[in-house]
């Protein structure tokens, strides 16, 4: 055969791979100095607006999750509309992962109160949403606690909104989600100041009765809290551009983000704005992308005030000079990270 064949025929299988793979095995490793993480089980929590979406699309084009399945809740939007986005953000990432649509209620009955900063639909207001596969059948909670049972001390779950249907999980059966491996939180305002308030984080406040079950739980929890979204780990208007030019997931991500960015602009940040459920996503692919944690208890307010929603952080070893400080410290809180970074190892999964 001569070489020209030869280099052809490369050229061809080297497409068709790509274009046949599925969830998680489309990051092209040798693009980034990041090496992902080992091969992990997950399940994706999330009330599905805009940066939930492409935290989504970014599990699903990685190379080292196996996304067995979405589960979805009010919060961002309405149910149904998050359910519809979540499978919107799967089809175009080219994943067939299922998802089950979850709660409509906080864990104390009362219906969702629903906030979105990203357009009515939650995705930019762009006409974006068409999902082709409809959801599961089956309730987000009992999907959840029959994954676990099937893969005990392996799942990790992602928690990318209100934490309800991890709390009614845990509720319904305590000892199955003592087997959960892991759970990451994009939530509290880590150490530093509030969205939703002063001091508390949207994602909590939505369900602070939630947040605290899942805290007081003993699950090893890892937290991404909105201190790690700021300044140098924004993204500017220069990389939305390059990100929409970067092909038709690019184009989708960016006019998603349309609203939000309107948002931005009208709070006098007009050339960038927060992507905190990637990056989280970011801190699960790629280990190294953290670069400091701080070993924490966890205590979330419930009582109504100012402070509903908050989430005091108990650092391990340290001594308080009246408080008392003697907990378990399931909580490990990401406190440092190459935000530098993070927009390429986004950009490097499309």
């Amino acid at each position: 055969m001569r070489r020209i064949e030869i280099i052809t025929m490369v050229m061809v299988l080297s497409f068709f791979t790509a274009v046949l793979s599925g969830c998680g095995n489309t990051a092209d490793e040798d693009q980034t100095k990041y090496q992902p993480g080992p091969n992990r089980k997950v399940i994706i929590d999330t009330d599905t607006g805009a940066d939930d979406a492409c935290a989504i699309i970014m599990a699903a084009r990685s190379s080292n999750l196996d996304i067995l399945g979405v589960t979805t809740l009010a919060g961002n939007v309405e149910l149904e509309q998050s359910t519809k986005n979540a499978l919107a953000a799967l089809e175009i990432a080219g994943c067939d992962a299922p998802v089950y649509g979850g709660s409509t209620e906080n864990i104390m009955g009362e219906s969702n109160v629903v906030f979105s900063v990203f357009g009515k639909d939650g995705m930019g207001e762009a006409d974006l949403i068409h999902p082709v596969k409809a959801a599961e059948q089956g309730d987000a909670v009992d999907f959840i606690l029959d994954t676990v049972r099937k893969n005990p001390d392996e799942i990790e779950i992602i928690a990318l909104g209100p934490t309800t249907n991890i709390a009614k999980a845990i509720q319904k059966d305590p000892e199955t989600m003592r087997r959960v491996k892991r759970i990451w939180s994009m939530g509290t305002a880590g150490q530093g100041p509030g969205n939703a308030t002063p001091v508390a984080e949207f994602n909590v406040y939505g369900d602070p009765e939630a947040y605290k079950i899942m805290l007081d739980s003993g699950i090893n929890i890892t937290v991404v809290g909105l201190d790690m979204c700021g300044k140098e780990a924004q993204w500017t208007n220069a990389q939305f551009e390059e990100l929409s030019g970067s092909g038709e997931i690019g184009e989708f991500v960016t006019k998603s983000f349309a609203k939000i960015r309107d948002f931005y602009a009208m709070n006098g940040s007009a050339d960038s704005v927060m992507n905190c459920d990637t990056l989280a996503m970011t801190c699960v692919i790629y280990p190294d992308f953290i670069t400091d944690t701080v070993q924490c208890h966890g205590s979330c307010i419930v009582e109504p005030g100012e402070t509903f929603g908050e989430v005091l952080f108990y650092k391990k070893g340290h001594t308080y000079d009246v408080a008392t400080n003697n907990y378990d410290y399931n909580v490990t809180l990401v406190s440092g990270v190459r935000a530098s970074d993070y927009f390429n190892l986004f950009l490097d999964t499309l």
